[in-house]
């Protein structure tokens, strides 16, 4: 079990990694002047690839957690309301990173409308969500 959990916290951390990174990269494109193409397309392709690792990192992240859930059954049990508030951040987590597809798309299409002001804010979400499951693993508040 604790090889498990070890490449878990590994692929995590690296999924997290990207969630940190690609909305920096959002933040640049939205400042990018329009006159600047070849600027534009970088940072384009930059997002692209990071989007496309990061996905490929959230697979077996999430496939180790189900494992440790499922085949250990760790959170099995009375007392482990935690691990219900851990799997909503998880679901969060899911959610946040369809966002940055979703907002990397709208960027190709010239589409975007948003300043690089609701981006830095847009690049602080995944942090408080892995602050909040961290301390839900840990801690174990309930």
């Amino acid at each position: 079990m604790l090889w498990v959990k070890a490449f878990h916290i590994v692929f995590v951390a690296s999924w997290f990694a990207g969630l940190f990174y690609l909305p920096r990269i959002f933040v640049n494109l939205a400042l990018v002047p329009v006159e600047s193409v070849a600027e534009q397309q970088r940072l384009l392709l930059m997002a692209r690839k990071l989007l496309r690792f990061t996905t490929i990192l959230a697979v077996p992240a999430l496939a180790l957690g189900l494992w440790l859930w499922l085949g250990y059954g760790i959170g099995k049990g009375p007392g482990n309301g935690w691990l219900h508030a851990k799997l909503a951040g998880v679901l969060l987590v899911i959610g946040y990173h369809h966002a940055c597809g979703s907002l990397l798309k709208k960027f190709e299409r010239n589409q975007n409308r948003r300043s690089h002001v609701w981006y830095r804010w847009f690049n602080e979400v995944p942090v408080l969500l892995l602050v909040a499951v961290v301390v839900l693993v840990v801690v174990k508040p309930f």
